[in-house]
């Protein structure tokens, strides 16, 4: 009976210590704002610090990044191939692409530290900062100019709807809960065109840009809230006909997609890789993908995002 006394009592000292170990590494961060708990924000640029403890800083031999799953994986993995290729020659190290089959599955590889770097669409930017620690640094662009997109309500060129409002208790598809065209800005925009998600319809989640563009073309769908640029890229790979396709609606420009590092990676190491990205000229397949694009522009969270991050203000917290 006296030992079990002693080993509560550790018990509780153990605990007592915990706690106030726990306390003080929060004290240690200023300000996080909307970042995890496990991230810290002290220069108030939104995005996740790097750790304090240089013990924590990664810089590993074999760098794993992935691309945003808004298509077939597939695809972009081919797509890649020579962009991957020259990380490897420009950084010195084996680089991995890793196909993720969906936007969550990406952000939690990101958060347990399976990905080094990542594409993240839109939407899932917001996520992957605040809950994986991702650092934006990157966009897509040409001319000096970084690639924007805009959020379209799409129905078949011979439906007989012609606005919004005539979308009332129809199939109409969204793509996934973090989405920012395919979910977040509808929510945010379509009422005030006299149609409201979740009130005058239930949005039927897709998966996928491209699966929500085709299902309205096979009459799955009355109408698609889709991305533009998704769009364009389906049309000029001729698998979507621009004639059996009508637009109701479409939204301010929104930026593209994001390229953002893990916030532990060592700082000579994510400088090394941001040189990489805009030493790198697009080859013309994958400027004919990407709309014209031709190369990596620098970005930051703070102010490119700060429209879509209007949008979530609107719609609420970012979804679980």
């Amino acid at each position: 009976m006296k030992h079990h006394r002693i080993l509560v009592a550790c018990g509780i000292l153990a605990a007592f210590f915990w706690i106030g170990s726990t306390e003080s590494r929060a004290e240690t961060c200023v300000q996080r704002g909307a970042l995890d708990v496990a991230y810290c924000d002290a220069d108030g640029d939104l995005v996740a610090d790097p750790p304090t403890d240089p013990a924590k800083l990664r810089n590993p031999t074999t760098l794993v990044w992935a691309f945003a799953p808004i298509e077939d994986p597939a695809v972009y993995a081919q797509l890649f191939r020579p962009f991957t290729k020259h990380l490897s020659t420009c950084l010195d190290r084996q680089i991995v692409y890793y196909p993720v089959q969906s936007v969550a599955a990406e952000i939690a590889a990101m958060r347990a530290g399976r990905l080094h770097f990542a594409g993240f669409s839109t939407g899932p930017t917001l996520e992957a900062v605040n809950r994986a620690g991702a650092v934006p640094f990157a966009a897509k662009g040409q001319s000096g100019e970084v690639r924007g997109y805009r959020l379209i309500a799409i129905v078949r060129a011979d439906s007989p709807f012609q606005t919004l409002a005539d979308l009332k208790s129809k199939r109409v598809a969204h793509v996934s809960a973090a989405s920012n065209s395919g979910n977040l800005a509808p929510r945010a925009l379509f009422p005030a065109e006299g149609l409201t998600p979740d009130v005058d319809y239930r949005p039927i989640m897709s998966g996928a840009h491209d699966r929500s563009v085709m299902g309205v073309l096979s009459h799955d769908y009355d109408m698609a809230a889709v991305a533009s640029d998704v769009l364009q890229r389906l049309v000029e790979r001729g698998a979507v006909d621009w004639t059996a396709i009508r637009t109701l609606y479409e939204s301010p420009l929104f930026p593209t997609s994001a390229f953002a590092h893990a916030h532990d990676l060592d700082p000579d190491l994510t400088e090394k890789l941001k040189a990489c990205f805009f030493s790198f000229r697009f080859p013309p397949e994958m400027t004919a993908a990407f709309n014209g694009d031709e190369q990596f522009l620098p970005v930051r969270y703070d102010e490119a995002w700060k429209a879509v991050r209007a949008v979530t203000d609107v719609v609420g917290a970012l979804p679980d």
